[in-house]
């Protein structure tokens, strides 16, 4: 579907289908976090507003989650030194700790998520940690804004469908400034390989480098992290 013609998907959450919340304090080097977020995803699954959101557009609550993938990009992040005053766009931000990172480096943040209930989780973890530099913004990567211009892209754990790869490639071209990157977390999934063609085929500079977390149950998660440029990029943290 041409792009102009696409309406854009967006969902909330409600309340009821949260079910009991949970709070994790999250090191990331040396710093730590503490996040809330819903403690039951089967339960959130089984929701019937789930299931409806599902027909509609294939909608699943992957942002109710602290994915190892989040962990990946997060610790990447504290091991650079960043230009002061950077703007960083999370993408399918979920409960937010790439972006609180983030801010926690000095940069300000937009919180961005096609689930209006993941904002409020993302912003409400961000307050609770300290910090107002940074503001949300309702996105279905098929049709961002067309002003939207950044940095710094970050993205974890968001390859896990084919049907979001040339979005998400084609919101890679038009977001980043012309010396941005994107840096993106990925474990491994199944779409990796389309992923890179997709990025070499749009004439972007991938970078790759092995990455790991501690899943929810304490096994090692492995993966990648991919530090992508425009061919014209020349900046590069450090």
């Amino acid at each position: 579907m041409a792009q102009g013609s696409f309406q854009p998907f967006f969902h909330t959450t409600p309340p009821e289908a949260l079910g009991e919340l949970v709070q994790q304090r999250v090191t990331i080097g040396d710093l730590a976090f503490n996040l809330t977020y819903p403690g039951s995803a089967d339960a959130l699954l089984d929701h019937p507003s789930t299931q409806t959101a599902f027909d509609a557009d294939q909608y699943l609550p992957y942002w109710a989650e602290l994915w190892p993938a989040a962990l990946m990009l997060s610790r990447a992040l504290v091991q650079e030194t960043w230009p002061p005053d950077w703007t960083a766009l999370e993408i399918g931000c979920g409960v937010g700790l790439p972006g609180i990172t983030a801010l926690s480096l000095g940069m300000r943040v937009i919180f961005s998520d096609y689930d209006a209930t993941a904002l409020q989780f993302a912003a409400r973890n961000a307050e609770a940690n300290g910090f107002s530099r940074f503001e949300t913004l309702p996105m279905d990567w098929r049709c961002p804004p067309p002003d939207l211009r950044v940095p710094l892209i970050l993205a974890a754990d968001v390859i896990y469908e084919e049907r979001h790869l040339t979005p998400l490639v084609q919101l890679i071209q038009s977001a980043l400034t012309p010396d941005g990157m994107c840096w993106l977390s990925d474990p491994d999934r199944p779409m990796r390989k389309a992923f890179q063609r997709a990025l070499t085929a749009a004439d972007l500079t991938v970078h790759a480098e092995a990455a790991s977390a501690l899943g929810s149950e304490g096994q090692e998660v492995t993966g990648q992290l991919y530090r992508i440029r425009r061919h014209s990029g020349s900046f590069r943290a450090g």
